[in-house]
């Protein structure tokens, strides 16, 4: 009898399991989709530090003169900015 009920546990662990791992996986694909979509469209640009494609729409923002440059993060900002400051320096001097 209690093998009968272990094996009933077991097969519905299981079950519960293959349903979230199956609703993971949709949504992977769904976003991996979406981004594959949004690049088709042309809405995204490459981040200019580490390559990364980026929202046209992206809120981490830096305009040069009639260009506006779109980040990932912020990091890859601040990146960008301290890259461009030591050269404006280096060349000044």
């Amino acid at each position: 009898m209690s093998f009968t009920k272990l094996l009933i546990v077991f097969i519905c662990g299981f079950v519960v399991w293959k349903l979230f791992m199956g609703d993971k996986r949709y949504k992977q694909n769904k976003a991996e989709e979406k981004t594959e979509n949004l690049q088709a469209s042309g809405e995204m640009v490459k981040d200019p530090v580490c390559g990364a494609y980026v929202s046209k729409n992206s809120d981490i923002r830096v305009r040069q003169g009639d260009v506006v440059l779109n980040f990932c993060s912020y990091d890859c900002r601040e990146t960008y900015l301290k890259r461009i400051q030591g050269s404006e320096e280096g060349g000044k001097s």
